[in-house]
């Protein structure tokens, strides 16, 4: 079994005792600035870029290396074999590079997206698109691929245009989301706080935030570690056995997020914050003639350009990686 061509990853990452796809430290950097930079946009997925970058099968198995019998070697302080197993210095770049990025681009991005949303939001449309289009469903092109592509598509676009509701309240509540919420981490097409929003969640950890909720935050801060290394581990099991199944699915959810990311929305629910800012929890795609119609600018050309930008990106980084193969 061979991975699909675009991917820059093989079945092989998962065989042994680490990945063998390396990238230098400094690409590992730029990788997790453009994932921060994603995080940092509303209904954009780190795990997305992490895809579209080439580092999506080494994140989830450094991720779901992070175990016990690495808390064994880190509790008897063998440093070297601990740091070993879970791909510390890939982390700690990888880290590095996200929380530059959110420090650096928070501003930037909060105000392109209070200034500028549309093109912003069409130039991760463009990127996904892209990507979606040099990422094949698998190598063979056997028809349950497709299958599992469809159906990866169907439920990222249907939590795309899922109404929110209160399902989950309470402290068991809580972390049940945050164990839920940061599987988007590594899970490309959909963002924590989209599925905050559906779990009615959203509000509460905002506020909690915002206010220094000790207990709250520590809850869905324990959530989120239990959810993230039980599913990273889920993930890598999957990959290591089925990498093409799963990475069809996964390209499905990709292709099903740009019903969220399409720039064009109507508002059907929002909310203030504390700070009278709105939130918006439910949002409907609509035509720019049908947005223009109801008074928004829909800045069509603007958008074009910007989505043309997103593709461009991506094609310059799987040349790049190709020329990297061939080498």
């Amino acid at each position: 079994m061979t991975a699909p061509s675009g991917t820059g990853q093989t079945p092989s990452e998962f065989a042994g005792s680490a990945p063998t796809v390396m990238h230098g430290d400094g690409e590992i950097f730029l990788r997790g600035m453009a994932m921060g930079a994603a995080d940092l946009v509303p209904g954009v997925s780190g795990g997305t870029i992490a895809l579209i970058t080439g580092i999506y099968a080494r994140l989830v198995q450094a991720i779901s290396r992070c175990d016990m019998t690495a808390l064994g070697l880190l509790m008897t302080r063998q440093w070297g074999p601990f740091w070993q197993r879970i791909d510390g210095r890939f982390l700690l770049v990888l880290v590095a590079g996200i929380g530059s990025s959110v420090v650096l681009l928070a501003r930037l991005i909060r105000d392109l997206m209070l200034t500028q949303p549309l093109p912003l939001w069409s130039f991760f449309f463009g990127l996904v698109l892209a990507s979606v289009l040099l990422l094949r469903v698998s190598s063979s092109g056997s028809w349950h691929n497709w299958i599992l592509a469809a159906l990866g598509c169907l439920l990222a676009s249907s939590l795309a245009i899922m109404p929110p509701s209160d399902v989950l309240s309470g402290y068991i509540g809580l972390f049940l989301g945050g164990a839920i919420a940061i599987c988007a981490m590594i899970l490309p097409g959909i963002s924590g706080s989209f599925l905050l929003l559906l779990m009615g969640l959203y509000p509460t950890v905002i506020n909690a935030v915002s206010e220094f909720d000790g207990a709250i935050l520590g809850v869905f801060a324990a959530g989120c570690v239990v959810g993230l290394l039980a599913f990273s581990r889920f993930l890598n099991w999957l990959l290591s056995r089925y990498y093409d199944q799963t990475l069809s699915v996964l390209r499905g959810f990709l292709l099903g997020s740009l019903l969220a990311l399409w720039p064009w929305q109507h508002t059907l629910v929002s909310l203030l914050d504390r700070h009278g800012n709105e939130r918006v929890l439910q949002r409907q795609p609509v035509l720019p003639q049908t947005f223009a119609a109801e008074g928004g600018d829909p800045q069509v050309l603007l958008c074009v350009i910007a989505a043309l930008v997103g593709g461009v990106f991506v094609l310059l980084m799987s040349r790049l990686r190709s020329r990297r193969a061939a080498i």
